[in-house]
């Protein structure tokens, strides 16, 4: 406990024992789940407690959705028939209050992920910046709308309107971000929200129930805890979810969709697996590339749906490349989150070191090896990152999204190769591809931006930044998410129309002086 710096020490256990529904920080007297972190506080290896949260059910699923749906009131409710100027202010009093739980969050993220000192503070800025972003672009997008236009002798102000009750269900891998990335502009283009943290990160949630909890009327959002099976699946069999946001696995997804009575009115807005390539062809910068590759493999230990999970290598410099990869890889340095020089860090998941245990062992006894020095020692809660090469299409790990700290590597001797896996492959979020003859690059690019929905050209797979599309093909995602993207895929167009007429006119222009309606109004938002 004395190597752990004073400020990252856990001095008192965090017992959430309030949950948000319309508008109430209602106490928790039921059944709890302990929280415990894969990193010790002890010289000998044991969990650390960090604190529990409630374990809910059926019940308090109805309640929130009870909740919701009266907060919508079948689209007349406060929040979504609101001005969207009083939205914005929410979201801005919201997202002050947020900035003052940082070292808290940040805290968090180190002992429940495993997720570094820098990553994590980067985590917590990132989606500070990501809301006022949001802020900024719905004041755009309001103002394009503010006014009438007129076609064929009809009159129409065209707007953007909620949809309905949200469920909102976030990933552990970015527990902060990636879910708000979902819960932020469904809530803000007046949606109702009901919101369950993901099983891993639940705890850095708590600081900031006080400040949804004040900041927004009530109903608007709802913040409930538990298993998925317990608390999403009776919340879906309700009907009166209107949008599906989710950032997981396409199993979940489908279960959760299926259990909906009435799919035709379910909106879904999914981010899935990915089983992101790079392809190193033979005129690459080799520095540049295993730079980016050692970032786009093992960045979080590879558990991004970004990270590159294959590496298709020209057999010209498979041989250079697999020797300065391997090296590269052997001299990361592995440790807690708070030390500074770490890459890499305990992984939050106890089954995760016997499950890549398991691909490692399916893959060399199916002829590959690992080759580098490091590679598969493993420990209570890591297992050191091994490259597996060569790698073939008997091997779980190439079909499988690894999902951690195991790198396989192909050859290819024909450019047709990777592409027909990747045209195959239930999958098509993003590529790497790394080389430098415009030649060669103009056909491939061309081809590759029909199987994926983004081509890194010299670098590494991510996300950001976030005004970018966020999205990819098949199995990957259903609709886009950016900050522009997200609030469309949020709302709906909607509008009001009437005949080009004297008699109309003198209603329009009336309802326009009076400032009665929210929805009709030429009011800017600077």
């Amino acid at each position: 406990m004395n190597s752990i710096p004073e400020e990252f020490k856990i001095k008192t256990l965090l017992h959430q024992d309030t949950y948000l529904v319309n508008g109430e920080l209602k106490k928790w007297t039921g059944k709890t789940t302990e929280v415990y972190s894969t990193i010790s506080s002890t010289d000998e290896y044991a969990p650390t407690l960090l604190g529990s949260i409630p374990f809910m059910g059926e019940a308090e699923a109805n309640e929130v959705v009870e909740s919701a749906s009266k907060a919508f009131n079948n689209g007349q409710g406060l929040w979504p028939t609101m001005k969207v100027a009083d939205r914005i202010k929410c979201m801005e009093d919201f997202v002050s209050k947020m900035k003052t739980t940082r070292e808290e969050v940040v805290k968090l993220l180190m002992w429940e992920i495993g997720k570094s000192l820098g990553d994590s503070q980067k985590e917590f800025d990132r989606t500070v910046d990501y809301i006022y972003d949001t802020i900024e672009h719905y004041k755009q997008l309001d103002r394009s709308n503010a006014h009438f236009t007129k076609s064929q002798g009809v009159n129409a102000m065209i707007r953007r309107g909620p949809i309905g009750v949200v469920l909102c269900l976030g990933p552990y891998n970015y527990p902060l971000n990636e879910t708000f990335s979902l819960l932020i502009p469904a809530l803000i283009m007046g949606n109702p929200v009901i919101f369950k943290p993901a099983k891993n990160g639940v705890l850095l949630i708590s600081p900031l129930l006080e400040a949804f909890q004040s900041s927004f009327p009530k109903g608007a959002i709802n913040i409930v805890y538990g298993r998925g099976r317990e608390i999403a699946s009776p919340i879906m069999k309700s009907g009166k979810i209107d949008i599906l946001a989710l950032i997981g696995n396409s199993k979940s997804a489908i279960a959760l969709q299926d259990q909906h009575p009435n799919k035709n009115r379910l909106r879904l807005v999914l981010g899935l697996e990915a089983k992101n390539p790079a392809i190193i062809l033979p005129d690459a910068d080799l520095d540049l590339a295993i730079s980016e590759c050692i970032t786009g493999t093992l960045s979080f230990n590879g558990q991004r749906c970004t990270a590159l999970k294959v590496l298709y290598v020209h057999e010209s410099i498979a041989e250079e490349f697999n020797k300065r990869f391997s090296k590269a890889v052997d001299e990361l340095v592995y440790g807690n989150p708070w030390d500074k020089s770490v890459s890499l860090t305990p992984l939050p998941e106890v089954e995760k070191p016997a499950y890549i245990q398991g691909l490692i062992d399916d893959a060399t006894s199916k002829g590959a090896s690992i080759i580098n020095a490091k590679g598969g020692q493993i420990s209570e809660n890591y297992i050191f990152p091994a490259v597996l090469f060569p790698v073939n299409k008997e091997m779980r790990v190439y079909h499988e999204e690894q999902f951690g700290p195991v790198v396989p590597i192909m050859t290819f001797k024909d450019i047709q190769e990777p592409l027909n896996d990747m045209a195959e492959s239930n999958y098509g979020q993003q590529v790497s591809l790394f080389g430098k003859d415009s030649k060669t690059l103009a056909p491939l690019i061309d081809a590759l931006v029909n199987l994926v929905c983004r081509v890194n050209l010299n670098s590494s797979c991510q996300r950001g930044p976030d005004v970018y599309p966020f999205t990819g093909r098949k199995d990957s995602a259903v609709g886009t998410l950016s900050v522009f993207d997200a609030l469309r895929s949020f709302s709906i167009r909607t509008f009001v129309a009437s005949k080009d007429n004297a008699y109309n006119n003198e209603i329009l222009q009336e309802l326009l002086n009076s400032k009665e309606s929210n929805f009709i109004n030429t009011n800017y938002i600077l």
